[in-house]
C-alpha cells in the first residue's frame, strides 16, 4: 500500500490561532508536517506563524468559520489548490457557553455552540472524507477532539456536553465509513489541559456534581500535542480510536 511518509503529509488544523489547536500545529511543523491552521481571527493565526519560528514556512494561515459551509468549502479547496492533497484532519475548532442550569440556556446561544461545536465537526469531516477518497494514494487521517465531557457531562455546561457527546457519534461514524477509503478516524479526549479557554476556570474553581466550587489540576497543553502527534504519525493501517489525556489527579474518574 502506497503512503505519505511525516515529512511530506498534509495537515488541516481548525481553531488553530490558540490554545490546544496552536500547539498542535507547532508540534506537527516540528514533525515536519506541513500544516494549515484556520480559524476566525487572522491576528491570532499569524501569531501561531510567527510561533514556528525557522518552520514557519510550513504554517499556511487560512481564515475560515467553521459554522458556515461556504466557508469550510472554500477552506479545504485553497488547502489542496496549495498542497495538492490533504493527509490529516485536527476538528479542534470548539467553544464554551457561559455556565447556566440547562433550563437557563438562551437559545441562541444552544444553536451558536452547535453551529460551532457539531455542524462545524460534520462539515469538516464531509470535505476530509471527499477529499480523501479520491487522492492518490488514497485515504488520510481525521482526528476530532471530543473532550472528557463527551463521556462524563459537567453541571451547568449542557450545550457543551451534549454537542461533545454528539462529536463521539461522529468520530464512530467516520471511523466505519471511511474503511472501505483507508481513512482513520479517530478522537482525543482533553481534560484540563491549561490553555486561554480552561485557564480562568481552572484557577477559580469549577463546579462538581455534588454543587461544590473546587479548583481543579491540570498539565501542559504540550503533552496533548505530542499525544496528536503520535496519532498524526501512525501508518493508515492503524488507528487510536479514542484517547483520554488528562491531569492525573482531577475528578474525572467517579465524577458525580
Amino acid at each position: 500500500m502506497s503512503t505519505v511518509s511525516s515529512e511530506e503529509k498534509i495537515c488541516l488544523i481548525t481553531g488553530g490561532g490558540s490554545g490546544v489547536g496552536r500547539a498542535v500545529a507547532l508540534a506537527l511543523v516540528n514533525a515536519n508536517c506541513n500544516v494549515v491552521v484556520s480559524g476566525r481571527r487572522k491576528e491570532a493565526l499569524a501569531e501561531t506563524v510567527e510561533l514556528a519560528g525557522s518552520h514557519s514556512n510550513r504554517v499556511v494561515p487560512l481564515p475560515a468559520d467553521v459554522a458556515q459551509a461556504d466557508s469550510v468549502r472554500q477552506l479545504f479547496a485553497k488547502t489542496v489548490e496549495r498542497f495538492g492533497r490533504l493527509d490529516m484532519l485536527f476538528n479542534n475548532a470548539g467553544i464554551h457557553l457561559p455556565w447556566a442550569p440547562l433550563e437557563e440556556i438562551p437559545l441562541d446561544q444552544w444553536q451558536q455552540i452547535v453551529a460551532i461545536n457539531l455542524t462545524g465537526v460534520f462539515l469538516c469531516m464531509q470535505e476530509a472524507f471527499r477529499i480523501m477518497q479520491h487522492q492518490n494514494p488514497q485515504g488520510g487521517r481525521i482526528i476530532n477532539n471530543g473532550s472528557i465531557s463527551a463521556h462524563i457531562p459537567r453541571p451547568h455546561a449542557a450545550g457543551y456536553n451534549a454537542t461533545k457527546h454528539a462529536v463521539t457519534g461522529l468520530t464512530r461514524s467516520g471511523s466505519l465509513e471511511g474503511r472501505k477509503y483507508n481513512i482513520a478516524v479517530g478522537q482525543i479526549d482533553i481534560g484540563n489541559a491549561e490553555t486561554p479557554m480552561s485557564g480562568p476556570g481552572l484557577k477559580n474553581g469549577l463546579m462538581q456534581a455534588g454543587g461544590e466550587i473546587k479548583e481543579e489540576p491540570s498539565f501542559d497543553v504540550a503533552h496533548v500535542a505530542e499525544a496528536v502527534r503520535y496519532m498524526v504519525e501512525l501508518p493508515l493501517e492503524a488507528n487510536v480510536q479514542f484517547m483520554t489525556v488528562m491531569a492525573t489527579s482531577m475528578p474525572y474518574i467517579g465524577r458525580g
